[in-house]
């Protein structure tokens, strides 16, 4: 998944999607940009974006299960300095790195989707080394853990402890919380309607989808709809797509038809069957003999 945001001037309202892994460098991720994710740094070039246009209010959609904390505690802190109401919005499974960005929101301005699910966790790193290296790295995760335990305290106005007490349940692994859970927990403010907020979106997601079809198929996609016309496609279009339905049809047919045969006799009996090859041989000594 990709990381994009998009701004809308004439609201005055900037919509920031965080959405795949966070913080995970792009040369280990995939070739295609589209493919890639969160990370800061182009999460930091979209914030100079934002400050750019001073838009009075950000609205963050989260859409990601959690990446990095370093980067995620970057993320909070760049959120924080811009001076707008800044609204997150968590969506789908919204845990670990995820759950500190939403964080960020203004006062009474986390959001969480009705539909979602949210977690947070003890943290986790992969080491190796010998005892004194990892002992160093167990007290790296302490304190990773209290920083994150104070970051949901300082939100919810909870002793650290409460959110240190959730992150350790399951041998540290958490639980994860329904909406209801997680505003009981002081993680979220209200629970909203994903329908309300991404209806827009969807239409305009349809839209470029019929796009790229007729794209593919060398079309242009009609300027206005007409009356007593397919409000999808021109007449044009129609004939072209019929035209390729009959062809694509007519070879599917030969494709399962039976196999044809050319009418045969039984020989009578006591005749020698001969072979195509036989009889092409008889054929050709007859010309000779002549």
């Amino acid at each position: 998944m990709k990381s994009e945001i998009l701004i809308n001037n004439s609201a005055d309202v900037c919509q920031i999607d965080i959405e795949g892994t966070i913080g995970i460098p792009e040369e280990w991720q995939f070739e295609d940009p589209d493919a890639r994710v969160a990370t800061y740094e182009r999460f930091r070039d979209a914030l100079r974006r934002i400050a750019e246009i001073e838009a009075p209010e950000v609205v963050v959609n989260i859409r990601s299960t959690g990446g990095d904390v370093n980067d995620a505690l970057l993320i909070l802190d760049a959120l924080r300095q811009l001076p707008a109401r800044i609204v997150t919005r968590c969506y789908g499974y919204t845990a670990s790195a995820a759950t500190i960005i939403a964080q960020a929101a203004s006062e009474g301005c986390r959001e969480i989707s009705e539909n979602a699910l949210y977690l947070i966790h003890n943290s986790i790193c992969a080491t190796e080394g010998n005892a004194a290296e990892i002992a160093s790295e167990i007290e790296l995760l302490h304190q990773t853990d209290a920083r994150i335990a104070a970051v949901y305290a300082a939100r919810s106005g909870r002793p650290a402890e409460e959110f240190l007490a959730l992150m350790g349940e399951n041998n540290g692994n958490g639980r994860w919380l329904s909406p209801e859970e997680a505003i009981a927990a002081g993680l979220a403010d209200r629970v909203i309607e994903p329908a309300r907020t991404t209806a827009a979106s969807l239409a305009q997601n349809i839209s470029r989808g019929w796009q790229r079809l007729l794209a593919e198929l060398g079309m242009k996609p009609a300027q206005r709809p007409v009356a007593d016309r397919n409000i999808l496609h021109s007449e044009e279009e129609v004939r072209e797509l019929h035209r390729r339905s009959s062809i694509a049809a007519e070879e599917i047919r030969q494709r399962i038809a039976p196999t044809r045969v050319l009418p045969a006799e039984d020989p009578s009996f006591g005749d020698a069957i001969r072979s195509a090859n036989e009889r092409a041989y008889a054929e050709d000594a007859k010309c000779f003999h002549h």
